[in-house]
């Protein structure tokens, strides 16, 4: 059994118990806006085709236990507009929760707008789902927000770090591994920076399915090599992961534009979502490099078949997201 195929053994049973996680990681955007007739609400939620994700915000004086007025599918979200009068109950002593976020792994930001021009700024989590309106911050961009956003993105993104994995299967010499990495460090970082800049309009679902077949590509590179046929990708891997760095970077971008946030947020938004996407991926391969380092040593029986178990599994269930998400573009 080979170093790499016994390291992927134990992060293969890691990533494919919540492969149905692999893509929705987008956070769902809570505006409440107060005006001198009461306040308005608009709730925007990451969806898959026309099915929302199960997330029902909730107000504690029950303004939004009703239909909502204004209801439309976008594609790739929902959106939802509550217009609210006559609240018995004001609007900073009310507690806002999120019914369904503790089964996700997806974030909420909530932005307040007070009638006195005030901005408060809360974020709800899986394991936080209720805040009280009247402990928000002023406005501006939550630093730890938005990085370990981007930390949970990437360790929370199967297929992201199922693509990682691939490269440092595929990439024996340090020193290659390092500029590989690099590469696609770069390219995503200038992906992100072109959506802030409005220069293009990544769609999720059709950006996620071509992510999905980037793996697919890789893992068949990395069966060309393992049949000492290596392909383009095994001799120049820095240039083909910078080529799907810029791919990833969309999908990375996506995850935070499709959900509406404030246009002025965006900039440094995603300056701290790529931050934390970075940290997380350093941490994911010094992780994997600290087991590869331990199991060099421990001794394991060989089997000639083993080395086959990890490009076969990557590519598997590569080809199973690609499926999936090409269905949602088309159905």
């Amino acid at each position: 059994m080979t170093v790499h195929s016994r390291l992927f053994a134990a992060l293969f049973l890691l990533l494919a118990c919540a492969t149905s996680y692999a893509h929705e990681v987008r956070p769902a955007y809570l505006e409440i806006t107060q005006n001198e007739h009461g306040y308005r609400v608009l709730w925007k939620q990451p969806a898959m085709g026309t099915t929302g994700v199960r997330l029902v915000p909730h107000l504690s004086g029950g303004a939004l236990d009703r239909f909502a007025d204004e209801s439309q599918s976008q594609g790739d979200s929902v959106l939802r507009v509550w217009n609210v009068t006559n609240d018995a109950t004001p609007l900073d002593q009310q507690l806002v929760s999120i019914e369904g976020l503790d089964r996700t792994i997806t974030d909420v930001f909530v932005k307040v707008i007070l009638s006195d021009g005030r901005q408060l700024r809360h974020v709800l989590t899986p394991d936080r789902a209720t805040i009280a309106l009247s402990g928000g911050r002023a406005a501006g961009v939550t630093v730890p927000a938005y990085l370990l956003l981007g930390i949970e993105h990437i360790l929370t993104g199967f297929d992201h770090l199922l693509f990682v994995l691939g490269f440092v299967l595929l990439v024996r010499r340090m020193a290659l591994l390092v500029k590989t990495v690099t590469a696609f460090t770069v390219a995503h970082s200038i992906t992100l920076a072109a959506t802030a800049l409005n220069v293009i309009h990544p769609r999720p679902a059709v950006v996620e399915a071509l992510v999905a077949l980037s793996i697919v590509l890789l893992a068949v590179e990395i069966v060309r090599s393992r049949r000492d046929a290596p392909g383009i990708t095994a001799r120049w891997p820095w240039l083909i992961a910078g080529a799907f760095g810029l791919l990833h970077g969309a999908a990375f971008a996506g995850a935070l534009l499709d959900i509406g946030l404030p246009r002025s947020d965006v900039v440094p938004a995603l300056f701290l979502f790529n931050v934390g996407v970075e940290c997380g991926q350093l941490l994911f391969i010094a992780g994997v490099l600290a087991i590869r380092h331990l199991w060099q040593r421990a001794p394991v029986p060989q089997a000639g078949w083993h080395q086959w178990v990890p490009a076969y599994a990557i590519g598997g269930m590569a080809c199973a997201w690609t499926i999936e998400r090409l269905m949602t573009v088309f159905v």
